[in-house]
């Protein structure tokens, strides 16, 4: 079935002519929804219904927001087979990857409902007598939320809740590919209570999320995509002293010592490189591993990526989703072939897959023989694609592990407390995985890297009041 999808605009339905498409990367001959793209002129109105909607959203108990959002988690929670399906039909994940997202997205919103009761301040002595000093947290105003399609419910949702738990009003653009399930976490908040004005989505292209950022009527843009995109957003929003906040991809590696347990080696690497098709922000890319282990290790994991099943999306044995769209397929493939041009050798996979059924497939991949400054392990490839880089020891292993642009995500597994207590002290990342896959993190703490990885406050948690909040001072005299 083919949704018709529209915007949200001041609590209605407002459609245009829905000449945009979203196409199901499992089956190509499927399409998910047809979509209006939008305009300037339609930011232009969802903005200015988020400013009207402000005053009474943000002035309002918190225990207003507080049940809104946590009518939305549930909600989500109720829905979730089906939300958790139409999410896999459109971006590609496995079936049971895109529930648990779906199951995410409502413990965030959950989560956000308790934080908006907590949203506190100081009392403080002042240095002059008689005089009282207290700090308040208030709401920043109208916040622009431009996501990805890789996470194309939780991430809405790890912006959008933290913004409205605060008193903030959201006007939304999702991803191009992945607007249908944006739609449905937007008409469930809007169900959930939100009044109207206080969420809102426009659809579209580049030129939405430009509009979003460049308009005056936006107090702060959230941003989760490219290192390119993002610089542009940063400009944009700095020239008119609007608050940003900027997440914008990582190039993790896995670093495996010989002391490291080759199992759990293994099933790291593998996890962290190929599920969700390697679609994440957080994957390991690059695995650097000490010469010890590193035949093994190299063997083992060439082979269970071999094993790995790529499929259908909604096919309960699939392990491995397609890539979202044919350009990033295309990226991938293009990738391989840099490598191998630099010398790597691809040990499994690295072709497109052609199945019964027609889709962005691609094998799993594990790429070998790599130097540390050849662009495979330099560049996000955003793609089931691992390249392996061998090093003498921990302290090659280091140095190899905090060159780049990147500081998202970075992991090491190894028995040795030493070597695992000085990895987390000296890599250069926002996140340290010890004897863990390098992607995958809990909802209720701090997310962000350093470097070009991120900019601005840290997404998530208890850390997420920073930015959508800000601190007004106040002194009474006796």
């Amino acid at each position: 079935m083919t949704d018709t999808l529209t915007h949200l605009i001041g609590g209605e339905e407002v459609g245009s002519d829905a000449s945009g498409e979203s196409v199901n990367p499992s089956n190509l001959d499927e399409m998910v929804a047809r979509f209006p793209k939008g305009t300037a002129a339609d930011v232009d109105r969802a903005v200015s219904a988020a400013r009207d909607a402000f005053p009474g959203w943000s002035g309002a108990s918190p225990e207003v927001r507080s049940d809104v959002l946590d009518r939305a988690g549930t909600l989500v929670m109720e829905r979730a087979k089906d939300l958790g399906r139409l999410l896999s039909r459109e971006e590609g994940k496995t079936l049971a990857e895109g529930t648990g997202e779906v199951m995410r997205a409502a413990r965030i919103l959950k989560y956000f409902a308790g934080e908006a009761l907590r949203r506190h301040g100081q009392t403080l002595n002042s240095t002059r007598p008689d005089i009282d000093v207290a700090t308040y947290r208030e709401a920043v105003g109208v916040v622009g939320l431009i996501t990805p399609w890789n996470f194309p419910i939780a991430i809405p949702a790890w912006k959008a809740a933290p913004a409205l738990a605060f008193g903030n009003t959201v006007v939304l653009k999702p991803a191009t590919p992945t607007p249908a399930i944006a739609h449905a976490l937007a008409r469930i908040i809007q169900e959930a209570g939100a009044p109207p004005g206080v969420f809102n989505l426009i659809i579209g292209d580049g030129d939405v999320g430009r509009a979003i950022v460049e308009h005056d009527g936006v107090d702060a843009v959230s941003f989760t995509g490219s290192q390119g995109v993002g610089a542009s957003v940063a400009e944009s929003a700095i020239k008119r002293q609007a608050r940003v906040q900027l997440e914008m991809g990582g190039k993790n590696p896995l670093v495996v010592l010989d002391d490291a347990d080759l199992e759990r080696a293994v099933a790291c690497a593998v996890d962290g490189a190929f599920y969700a098709t390697g679609q994440r922000c957080t994957a390991s890319s690059r695995i650097i591993v000490t010469d010890g282990i590193h035949d093994r290790f190299v063997d083992a994991m060439a082979e269970r990526a071999r094993g790995l099943k790529v499929g259908d999306a909604l096919d309960p044995g699939t392990q491995i989703g397609p890539a979202v769209t044919d350009t990033q397929l295309e990226q991938n493939l293009r990738y391989v072939e840099i490598a191998r041009s630099e010398g790597g050798r691809v040990l499994t996979g690295g072709e497109a897959l052609k199945l019964d059924q027609r889709g962005h497939y691609m094998a799993p991949t594990v790429i070998s023989d790599t130097a540390p400054d050849q662009r495979i392990n330099r560049e996000e490839v955003f793609g089931p694609v691992a390249s392996i880089v061998r090093v003498k020891d921990y302290e090659e292993a280091l140095d190899v592990a905090n060159m780049g642009e990147f500081g998202l995500s970075a992991g090491i597994v190894t028995n040795s407390l030493k070597h695992s207590r000085d990895f987390r002290s000296r890599i250069r990342a926002g996140m340290v995985m010890v004897n863990l896959p390098t992607a995958g993190v809990d909802y209720h703490v701090p997310f962000g890297g350093s470097r070009k990885s991120s900019y601005g406050a840290r997404e998530q948690g208890f850390a997420a009041v920073e930015f959508y909040t800000q601190i007004k001072t106040v002194y009474v005299g006796g």
